[in-house]
């Protein structure tokens, strides 16, 4: 089934590392596309590529100067309430209520 015609289509990563390699390769080449895709890579990716870029996805151009770094976080986890003591209690094996006498 084709994509919806308004809605964006997911980039598998082989189309994610294309796209990254036609930017450094264009930004190496004309000053006024790398001054675009530092100022606005959805605009610079739009220059040579007419598929929308996924809902969510961020991209971000950065000057090569000096040595850099990307951490890329991991989604938070859900906080998870603290066990009151008499649950640690019942996990810990603190009480046995289930006693059978033979």
């Amino acid at each position: 089934m084709p994509p919806e015609k308004n809605k964006p289509a997911e980039w598998t990563k082989e189309e994610t590392d294309k796209i990254a390699l036609e930017v450094k390769k264009r930004a190496m080449k004309d000053p006024e596309f790398r001054a675009l895709a530092l100022s606005n890579p959805q605009a610079a990716v739009a220059k040579f590529n007419s598929t929308p870029f996924p809902t969510g996805y961020k991209v971000r151009c950065i000057e090569q100067a000096g040595y850099n770094v990307t951490v890329v976080l991991p989604d938070p986890v859900a906080r998870v309430e603290e066990l009151s003591d008499a649950e640690l209690e019942q996990v810990a094996g603190g009480v046995n209520r289930n006693n059978v006498n033979l």
